[in-house]
């Protein structure tokens, strides 16, 4: 069965400074899996070398058995990749429902369709109230987002990622800055929203990688030192050398990764 992600060698330096170094790393169709590591590692490189904001160095990604080295990441996109950012990227001074529907548009077949309005676009609204609805904001659809919890704009972003129906998904540290309650209201709609398809997350929180992984793979300054289910992860001695040995402090704004992310 074709992977729906498989990278092959990756690297990525920024001048002479080596971020990504070789990085092998095959994950199946709707598998759920999580990428941990230390601040610094290169998870966040490593997520826009896939979604194709950064352009490789050297090596091979292919989505679904097709390469998608040197595309652009609306083309990586059209292809069936979606990914959310660490900073939440939502349109603020539009309401929840007409930012789901922005993201529904191209994948109903409207691409760059001038003539149609908005408004009598049925299709695409129903899609974007089911959207609303799978994450828990149906209640708010006509709020601007900009006025949304935080919580609740990044439900918004979750549902933005998943509008155009995208096969993999990308979520970098969705439950960042969530207190507990949140943090598990919003681990329940990723396994919600997220069946059938294949997840790809960067989190911090253990908790969460432990709860919604299939297999994890760990990053540690820019080599994955190893992949696993989560009880081999937690048994691995490498990976409790890494963590152990100092590697989670935070490596400060002046890594690279930092810079460039």
């Amino acid at each position: 069965m074709t992977s729906a992600l498989h990278l092959e060698a990756v690297r990525k330096s920024f001048g002479n400074t080596e971020i990504i170094r070789g990085v092998d790393l095959e994950i199946p169709k709707g598998e759920r899996h999580a990428i941990i590591g230390p601040n610094g590692a290169g998870k966040s490189t490593l997520f826009n070398l896939i979604s194709g904001r950064f352009p490789m160095t050297s090596g091979s990604i292919r989505l679904n058995g097709e390469e998608t080295g040197g595309l652009k990441p609306f083309e990586i996109n059209r292809k069936g990749l979606s990914r959310s950012f660490q900073i939440t990227n939502i349109f603020h001074n539009l309401s929840v429902f007409e930012n789901v529907r922005c993201a529904v548009l191209w994948s109903l077949g409207y691409k760059y369709s001038f003539w149609h309005r908005l408004d009598g676009l049925r299709d695409a609204r129903l899609r974007a109230e089911e959207v609303i609805e799978s994450i828990g904001l149906a209640h708010l659809g006509k709020r601007p987002a900009g006025l949304l919890t935080y919580a609740e704009q990044r439900a918004l972003e979750i549902g933005i990622t998943i509008a155009g129906g995208a096969e993999v998904i990308l979520l970098d540290e969705p439950t960042a800055g969530m207190s507990r309650s949140e943090t598990a209201n919003v681990v329940e709609l990723i396994r919600r929203v997220t069946a059938g398809r294949t997840l790809v997350m960067v989190e911090h929180d253990m908790g969460v990688v432990f709860g919604l992984a299939d297999r994890i793979s760990v990053l540690v300054y820019g080599e994955v030192i190893a992949t696993g289910t989560p009880e081999a992860i937690r048994a691995n001695p490498a990976v409790q050398e890494a963590y152990l040995g100092g590697l989670h402090k935070d490596a400060g704004p002046e890594s690279a990764e930092d810079a460039h992310a």
